[in-house]
């Protein structure tokens, strides 16, 4: 059972690979557009931190009273 279960895990995933490596008409393959596409995903995840930031930051009020 275990030698099945490994040979379909290996299938699957040598599968896998070979779909995202496929090159397409144009010669790109999705690993390409997604190496591609990173850097912007970056840029945008950073922005996305950087106003959540600032909006933590200017909510907090250094002269309020904590009560325990």
């Amino acid at each position: 059972m275990g030698l099945l279960k490994t040979a379909l895990i290996g299938a699957a995933v040598y599968g896998a690979i070979k779909y995202i490596t496929k090159k397409d008409v144009n010669g790109r393959s999705i690993v390409d557009d997604l190496q591609n596409k990173a850097p912007e995903w970056a840029d945008k995840a950073r922005r996305f931190k950087d106003d959540l930031e600032q909006k933590y930051n200017s909510e907090l009020d250094p002269y309020t009273e904590v009560k325990p």
